[in-house]
């Protein structure tokens, strides 16, 4: 059997994203999104969250969209799939491993809203789904994962 690389998470974003364009002028965003588990301590009964943070990297139109629509706090549904980079730091190799991004869905919802939530130019809502969510054009091949 073949191996399988894909990434689905759902979580706010930590911070604004960021937009940049490469020589070629493609656009390409940064996202930091935050996923959170919450369960009940069996010994204390105390309630317990741990929170894991995971840089999302988006390019071309998405990438546009994303910095146009998304803000600090936006709920947002991330399909990619990991890749790990190395960099130098201080003369030591240093690795990362990064989401890279197929598709993103803003998801609605009260407080956490982005700057696009519902305004002048937002992307229209998926009538496919009840959540008032939106799909953000671009990039999708047709393909679609096998589970």
């Amino acid at each position: 059997m073949g191996s399988v690389n894909s990434v689905f998470i759902v979580g706010h974003l930590g911070a604004d994203p960021e937009v940049k364009h490469m020589q070629n002028n493609r656009a390409v965003c940064n996202l930091s999104v935050a996923t959170s588990e919450q369960w009940k301590d069996k010994q204390s009964g105390e309630k317990k969250e741990k929170t894991e943070w995971h840089r999302v990297t988006i390019f071309g139109d998405q990438a546009e969209s994303c910095g146009k629509y998304l803000a600090k706090g936006r709920l947002v549904a991330v399909q990619g799939k990991l890749q790990t980079r190395s960099y130098d730091k201080d003369g030591q190799k240093h690795y990362a491993t990064d989401i890279v991004a197929d598709r993103i869905t803003f998801l609605g919802g009260g407080e956490h809203q982005g700057r696009g939530s519902g305004g002048a130019g937002a992307p229209d809502p998926d009538p496919s789904n009840s959540d008032g969510s939106y799909h953000v054009p671009g990039g999708d091949d047709g393909s679609e994962l096998p589970f």
